[in-house]
């Protein structure tokens, strides 16, 4: 699986899931899907790859 994201990229994406996290666990409600959504960042940042971009044809990095 060949990286398709780059730095800053993956840096917005924790900053957004921490953000997300934040929301998720202090509001409650319709507020959890946020919670998965920050997962799924976390975890494209993690690897280095996202997906969708693949599906795009995007890449960042």
């Amino acid at each position: 699986m060949e990286k398709n994201m780059g730095t800053w990229d993956r840096v917005l994406r924790v900053v957004l899931a921490v953000i997300f996290l934040y929301l998720a666990l202090t509001q409650g409600g319709p507020f959890w899907i946020l919670a998965l959504l920050a997962v799924v960042f976390i975890v494209t940042a993690a690897i280095g790859f996202c997906p969708l971009y693949k599906v795009f044809g995007i890449k960042t990095g």
